[in-house]
């Protein structure tokens, strides 16, 4: 199966990072192609991309598919790049390919660069962190959102005049994550062997970033600035937000329920994937990844939605143990 074809997003995150990768050389030498040098607000220089640029393009429809329902009630005023124009920017920019080059390193050669959503926290946070940096503005850690779920970054962002709202797409070094929970007081790694956290392996919602790597592991590339309608009274598409976790259901019973619906080719591919699984040459986390690239998360969360309905115990069945006990 071509998983490009099956998922178009990760096709679009690669293209975005070729581009960013020509968009670096462009930055290092003041270039800015056909895009025309704004100043968003006092004292910050971006570059805006128009429409039809291809980085513009991929972004907006990125960040629209992540917002489901919202996505046709929200406006896009403008999507900026760090233009990078000064020499302390470009001096942060090398410092974070130097860190992503030691970390890729010290993780046998995955330094785990992902793109990841912030949402700023007043008028002025665009401004003082493409200057300053995160870790003037934050505490013991930063928390970003995956690139594909925006949501949580667009609660928290500040509101500004005209209801202007304004995301920062950053490029983040994860390399090796461990889990954090939400109310966690961790302020540094667990030990040496991890650089970032994350609140799920195999759907994470949250990447958490140590005070003492926010100015070295994250870069703000990109701004998009929007307006988007009040949350209150809009009911959020589960199906687009949720996304499927293994332990809802145990792989044996979720092939047996997928092989209803797909292809006998895909059931004996998921099959190999569960064996490999067992025979410990693949991860649990790149298993869960390879079912969801053959059979689609729609497809998934439908499965486990039905098999934990059948296993939820019926009011007569809640009643009979209530007065058994």
């Amino acid at each position: 199966m071509d998983s490009t074809s099956a998922f178009p997003q990760q096709q679009e995150m690669h293209d975005l990072h070729a581009e960013d990768s020509s968009t670096v050389s462009d930055c290092e030498s003041g270039v800015s192609g056909n895009t025309r040098e704004l100043q968003l607000n006092s004292d910050s220089f971006l570059v805006r991309l128009g429409e039809g640029d291809v980085v513009h393009d991929l972004i907006k429809t990125r960040f629209l598919r992540g917002l489901g329902l919202l996505a046709n009630q929200t406006e896009i005023l403008a999507v900026h790049r760090n233009a990078c124009s000064d020499v302390v920017s470009q001096a942060r920019l090398q410092s974070f390919h130097v860190y992503a080059g030691a970390v890729s390193k010290l993780r046998g050669g995955d330094s785990n660069v992902k793109y990841a959503w912030y949402g700023t926290s007043c008028e002025n946070d665009v401004r003082d962190i493409l200057s300053n940096g995160f870790s003037h503005v934050h505490g013991q850690s930063l928390c970003l959102s995956p690139d594909d779920s925006p949501l949580q970054s667009v609660k928290s962002c500040f509101v500004g005049r005209d209801g202007v709202r304004h995301l920062i797409l950053c490029r983040v070094i994860l390399g090796r994550t461990e889990i954090v929970k939400p109310d966690t007081k961790q302020c540094y790694p667990s030990s040496e062997n991890y650089d970032s956290g994350v609140d799920s392996f195999s759907a994470p919602t949250k990447y958490m970033i140590w005070s003492s790597r926010m100015n070295t592991h994250v870069w703000p590339a990109y701004v998009i600035s929007f307006r988007v309608p009040s949350f209150k009274g809009i009911e959020m598409n589960e199906e687009e937000h949720v996304r499927p976790t293994s332990p809802w259901m145990p792989f044996q019973n979720l092939i047996s329920v997928l092989s209803k619906d797909l292809p006998s080719l895909d059931i004996a591919l998921i099959s190999k994937f569960y064996k490999a699984k067992k025979e410990r040459k693949i991860s649990r986390h790149e298993l869960i990844q390879k079912v969801r690239q053959i059979a689609g998360d729609k497809l998934l969360i439908s499965a486990i939605k039905s098999y934990r309905a059948k296993k939820k115990p019926t009011k007569f069945q809640q009643t009979r143990s209530k007065n058994d006990n």
